[in-house]
């Protein structure tokens, strides 16, 4: 006669598989228990799930630390410290930003080595009781002065053997890297100068870089629709090149005074993205590595997912976006991304490093993901309020 104990394995093995299998981001709501529940509570728990994976798993992040990839988790790790009722988070920024004298990164011009600037600058704002917090500001400062009384010359036909043609923002992530910098400056210091630059320079990517019909933007010149199409035969539209840009609008409209004469552009050019942004949403409440071509890259892509689900929320929750309309759809991109994140607080289904539309798989991470998914939960939380 067998062992009935060791039958019981091989009985029960088809289901642990299948539950394995719907408890995997791709199919689970909310693999290790993280509720898509759109409520305060619910939020705060996978985004603290989040952050803290995140840190813990920081020095395994081959990038350097001022590089822009840690800079756009600085950004989301910043709102979230403001909200999380825990010092932890504000202390592990600061430590960064102080052991690295507070200086951008290498580059003068390059909008890429700007982007840790925005932690800085949001930490100088937190530190009003700092009598040397001018020592937060001043690098920062000191590299948009020579900037703009330095202007490059370079040009917007991107090139990697040239470094010159990456002084200038040529390429769409750009419009998120360096553009708040200069808007939360002149915030800071009361100087028109920072946002005369920064409007000067942005409007001219947007004339070599946005799609009057599609209303989206290019990545850089090499994916005009006369060099390179999708599959399908349509445009080349990077899912998170155009995360990028539309999550910066929100952060410029953020900083931007009501009554600034930039003001109208922008909250047209946020209006004409949100809209085509949200009719490109898959059922699943994810975006895609490509736009316009989904079939051909079918597999969700949560940074794209985060930094959409951020602005929209941002858009709601500032009254330029229609409640009704948009609501739904920064739930579902929301409750989407929350089951994407594993049990132990790792956010999957996000794209590497790259400039195009590429495939995904549910293992891969990285910390601009991480980032832009703890931006979206800061807005969130203002929509489950």
């Amino acid at each position: 006669m067998k062992n009935p104990n060791i039958l019981i394995p091989f009985r029960i093995f088809p289901i642990i598989v299948l539950v394995l299998a719907f408890c995997s981001p791709l199919h689970a709501q909310h693999p290790g228990g993280f509720s898509p529940e759109i409520s305060g509570k619910a939020i705060r728990t996978v985004m603290r799930a989040v952050a803290d994976w995140q840190i813990r798993n920081f020095n395994s992040v081959k990038h350097h630390p001022l590089d822009w990839t840690n800079g756009a988790l600085y950004r989301g790790m910043m709102e979230w410290a403001k909200i999380s009722g825990d010092d932890t988070y504000m202390k592990w920024l600061y430590e960064i930003g102080n052991r690295h004298a507070w200086q951008p990164h290498q580059r003068m011009y390059h909008a890429d080595d700007l982007v840790v600037s925005q932690m800085y600058l949001e930490m100088y704002l937190e530190r009003t009781d700092d009598p040397y917090r001018y020592r937060i500001l001043a690098p920062t400062q000191a590299r948009l002065d020579y900037v703009i009384s330095h202007p490059s010359k370079g040009s917007l036909y991107i090139d990697y053997r040239d470094p010159q043609s990456m002084e200038r923002w040529s390429w769409c992530d750009a419009l998120f890297m360096a553009p708040p910098v200069y808007v939360r400056m002149a915030n800071i210091t009361g100087d028109k100068k920072y946002l005369d630059f920064m409007d000067r320079e942005y409007r001219e990517t947007y004339a070599f870089l946005y799609d009057q019909e599609e209303h989206l933007f290019y990545r850089d010149y090499r994916y005009f629709p006369d060099k390179k199409r999708e599959a399908n035969g349509e445009k080349v539209f990077w899912g998170r090149g155009n995360g990028w840009v539309i999550g910066g609008l929100a952060s410029i409209l953020d900083g931007l005074p009501k009554e600034s004469e930039y003001r109208p552009f922008y909250i047209r050019l946020f209006s004409e993205m949100a809209e085509k942004v949200a009719a490109c949403q898959g059922e699943d409440g994810f975006w895609h590595a490509s736009m316009l071509d989904p079939e051909s890259f079918p597999k969700p892509e949560a940074s794209a997912s985060a930094f959409f689900c951020y602005a929209l929320a941002w858009g709601v929750n500032g009254g330029l976006l229609d409640r009704v309309k948009y609501e739904p759809v920064v739930r579902r991109a929301w409750q989407a991304l929350v089951g994407a994140v594993y049990p132990y607080g790792k956010l999957g289904w996000v794209q590497p490093i790259g400039e195009n539309p590429k495939n995904v798989t549910a293992d891969m991470t990285e910390v601009y993901g991480v980032g832009a998914f703890l931006l979206a939960g800061s807005e969130m939380l203002k929509v489950a309020q």
